[in-house]
């Protein structure tokens, strides 16, 4: 598991530091909603092995292509995952690092010891 220095909030922080704090945990909350679907979960967890069309992820979710795409929606709503065209097919791919970093901690905690 990581080990990694969590920030401590003492009373002596300034407005602007408490207001910094309280941007990031916005910001962070809206993550973990984005995150907190089975489907869109599952979605990033294929991405993670690099870039996947939509007909590539309703085969690898047994999924329909309506269902993979609400989902993909939102995904790319939060700035997740970015889309490609390449002629009628649409590639997804993640757009950084964060949900790696987050599936990793997710594998962690939940799958790790499965075998």
């Amino acid at each position: 598991m990581m080990n990694m220095a969590l920030p401590v909030l003492h009373d002596d922080l300034t407005d602007d530091e408490l207001d910094r704090i309280a941007d990031k945990a916005t910001q962070a909350s809206a993550f973990l909603k984005a995150i907190s679907h089975e489907g869109r979960l599952m979605i990033l967890c294929h991405l993670v092995t690099g870039e996947k069309s939509v007909t590539e992820l309703e085969d690898l979710l047994s999924a329909r292509q309506a269902a993979v795409s609400q989902q993909l929606s939102r995904l790319r709503l939060e700035g997740l995952v970015v889309p490609r065209r390449e002629g009628k097919a649409i590639y997804y791919r993640l757009a950084d690092e964060r949900p790696k970093k987050m599936l990793e901690c997710v594998y962690e905690l939940f799958c790790k010891d499965d075998g």
